[in-house]
């Protein structure tokens, strides 16, 4: 049997077919502490990502128009640049307010959309999101190739990642 608690603090166990429902409550209850520990744990998670998020302001079209222009002019030099290094060129580049990830590649039609929220990162850090997105345009995978790509145009990307993922509040 295991047990994880799952983002929004809910308890997960995984029990296999047959044992008894009285087995799994022992085993739950063998395990209050750690649990009581971990749903803490994952709303102070919570609460720094809400912290994070609420830092920059996309209420209005005002705003979002905003944080595109600035995102633009902070993104636009970094990919003109390591696309030229690594010889791609994505067809479209779109900007949106997504939380669950920094940047998509649509490896089908060779576009790419950053999160605006980018914003909120050190410039290092986005900088290492724009070539992780140019590295899906010749690798769509998180192979061993594509980290080879990400090792050769932006060394310190694992770096950049864990400090992306600290600032929000995510494991890292």
């Amino acid at each position: 049997m295991s047990m994880r608690i799952v983002r929004n603090g809910d308890v997960h166990v995984s029990v296999p077919i047959g044992v008894p429902r009285s087995e799994v409550e022992r085993f739950i209850d063998a395990h209050r502490d750690w649990i009581a520990a971990a749903q803490k744990k994952t709303l102070a998670n919570q609460q720094q990502r809400a912290a994070f998020y609420d830092q920059l302001p996309l209420q209005t079209r005002a705003q979002c128009d905003e944080a595109v222009r600035r995102l633009k002019g902070l993104v636009e030099p970094m990919l003109e640049h390591h696309a030229a290094l690594m010889g791609v060129m994505p067809t479209a580049v779109t900007y949106k307010a997504m939380v669950s990830r920094w940047g998509v590649c649509n490896v089908r039609n060779k576009g790419v959309c950053f999160s605006l929220y980018l914003l909120l990162l050190p410039e290092w850090c986005v900088e290492h999101v724009v070539v992780h997105e140019l590295c899906h345009l010749l690798e769509p995978s998180h192979n061993a190739r594509f980290h080879a790509l990400m090792d050769r145009y932006y060394p310190r990307w694992r770096e950049a990642r864990r400090e992306a993922r600290r600032l929000v509040g995510d494991k890292a």
